[in-house]
């Protein structure tokens, strides 16, 4: 079992602490854009992929949806470290990649050529990486892989599934977009929604106001995210968060803060839509990542050029 994984170490990278730090796992499709290798390797096989691989080694692959994302997490980290610098509570970065080590060279020198502090790049020959998650205490996975997302939530692994698309990579400081319900928050209100329509979830939730929403697939990801940003003050703060919902905030809103309230997470703006698009409230805010179950609401984003990651 053990022989299936093989991780390089990248020494040139300061080493975080697993049991202290937000460690955040990216497939190589997730951070570069590998659309033509992937269509190699299903075109011409493994052997093929391989030899391609191994003969541009040298030349950096383009970023992908995820890039702008792990520049940002390393801005945050530069910035923790600079207010204290035996901090331990840091972005940890690892490539998890079902590249073999001989074709995984070009990943290497692609994140040295960027200057990514990815600390480790994990080769697995298995068919499920996934199973590798909790022994490297992974808090967010994200691929391009559906199959993996899916696995990675069945273990319990807060992730999302990343679309490939062209990213203008934003200034800092590090700005994440949560959807409320099925992401955040449990899908209990969007399954009387789909159950009773719009006046029964109303119902539904007024008679709910005083109960905490239970805990939606990325809420652990949000709080450790929340811990680091309560280091600082808001005005000096690299992190900003945001939570853009299709609740309406006189309806539904109430109970989505008084959730928020009962966690302890603080985030820095929230935008309730009343059901309207979501792309451009997202080209104002200029995330690096936006997290939402709603595919519609991730082509949304999309077509305005926001980083999109969808949680299924």
């Amino acid at each position: 079992m053990a022989e299936a994984e093989s991780t390089v170490i990248n020494t040139d990278v300061k080493q975080k602490d697993p049991s202290e730090a937000l460690v955040i796992a990216v497939t190589t499709r997730a951070i570069f854009n590998l659309e033509e290798e992937h269509k190699l390797y299903l075109e011409k096989g493994k052997e093929e992929y391989t030899r391609h691989q191994q003969a541009n080694q040298d030349k950096p692959l383009p970023p992908g949806t995820a890039f702008a994302f792990i520049q940002a997490a390393q801005y945050v980290n530069k910035k923790i470290l600079e207010s204290n610098p035996a901090e331990k509570d840091l972005f940890d970065i690892l490539v998890l990649s079902n590249n073999s080590p001989e074709s995984g060279t070009r990943i290497i020198n692609s994140a040295k050529h960027y200057g990514l502090e990815i600390s480790k790049f994990c080769f697995v020959s298995d068919e499920d990486s996934t199973q590798y998650l909790k022994s490297h205490r992974v808090k967010l996975f994200l691929s391009a892989d559906r199959t993996d997302v899916c696995n990675a939530l069945q273990r319990g692994v807060s992730s999302a599934l990343v679309f490939q698309q062209e990213v203008h990579a934003p200034s800092t400081p590090l700005r994440v977009v949560f959807d409320g319900d099925a992401v955040l928050f449990s899908d209990e209100t969007d399954q009387v929604f789909r159950d009773q329509g719009l006046e029964g979830a109303v119902e539904y939730e007024r008679a709910m106001e005083a109960v905490p929403m239970g805990e939606g697939p990325l809420k652990a990801f949000a709080m450790h995210l929340g811990k680091m940003r309560k280091k600082f003050s808001q005005e000096k703060s690299p992190i900003r968060t945001y939570l853009v919902t299709a609740r309406s905030g006189r309806d539904m809103g109430i109970r989505a803060i008084k959730t928020l309230r009962e966690w302890g997470l603080a985030i820095d703006e929230a935008f309730f839509m009343d059901g309207a698009p979501k792309g451009p409230i997202l080209a104002q805010i200029q995330p690096h990542i936006f997290f939402d179950d709603g595919l519609h609401n991730i082509q949304g984003a999309q077509d305005v050029g926001v980083p999109s990651a969808w949680v299924p």
